[in-house]
């Protein structure tokens, strides 16, 4: 999905930049007066492809994996977590040190926010859960305890009581 989302990306800057080099070509040529000094027309075009080929190397540079990427997690253990106003329900609510685990988040209601946070309290990662929808996000634990799982939006009244747990052995 990234990979198809960064060539549709790429595609459409390069009709831009096209569509603004055809401008500048067609309003340079339909000057009727003078055109500039060749020196400063020089400096913008070399500017112009010096910015698209710097795009085009920060595009390139920055293509990797996403680290939680689900679709990369064979053999890992599925934990389904369900955000319904106010509780999670999180099955199965045990999993395994050191194992890929694929967390597929919805919601049965409204928007609710899957924060999971390590037993020091350090935020691990996040996903949106939403009515119809279903995120999925891979994480390996590297240590075992009790991981608190958050609702990271507000959700109503009670959204602070929306607190659960994950036991990592």
């Amino acid at each position: 999905m990234q990979v198809s989302v960064l060539v549709v990306s790429l595609v459409l800057m390069i009709a831009v930049a096209a569509a603004f080099w055809r401008a500048v070509l067609h309003s340079a040529a339909d000057e009727a007066q003078p055109r500039p000094s060749g020196h400063v027309e020089g400096y913008r075009t070399g500017l112009f492809w010096a910015l698209v080929v710097l795009g085009a190397v920060a595009a390139v540079a920055t293509l990797r994996p996403w680290p939680y990427d689900a679709s990369a997690s064979e053999g890992a253990i599925v934990v389904t977590a369900t955000g319904s106003q106010w509780s999670w329900e999180i099955a199965p609510q045990q999993v395994p040190v050191g194992r890929p685990v694929v967390f597929k988040v919805t919601s049965n209601d409204v928007n609710h926010g899957f924060g999971v946070y390590d037993p020091d309290g350090v935020m691990l990662f996040q996903t949106q859960a939403m009515p119809g929808y279903v995120n999925q996000v891979r994480y390996t634990f590297a240590k075992p305890g009790k991981y608190r799982v958050l609702c990271m939006e507000y959700c109503g009244l009670v959204h602070h009581d929306m607190i659960e747990e994950i036991e990592v052995r």
